[in-house]
């Protein structure tokens, strides 16, 4: 179930960011580095997630603050 959500919410974040998806492969890794990000960020303010659409809402917020840093440190 980890590998779908971390797909789902690699996709969900890089179609909210640039309005494309980046391929399955590159959504899964987005996904997994955004679930940890988002993790790490929400615990700084004592959040967590309860359950899967938490803990997706969490990786896709994660990953787009990825997503933005990546594209600023681009430029």
């Amino acid at each position: 179930m980890g590998i779908i959500s971390g797909i789902i919410a690699g996709f969900v974040a890089s179609k909210l960011f640039d309005g494309q998806g980046k391929g399955c492969i590159v959504n899964l890794v987005l996904g997994i580095i955004g679930g940890a990000l988002g993790g790490w960020l929400f615990s700084l303010f004592g959040l967590g997630a309860n359950s899967w659409i938490g803990e997706l809402i969490v990786a896709v917020i994660g990953a787009m603050v990825f997503l933005w840093v990546w594209n600023k440190l681009l430029k």
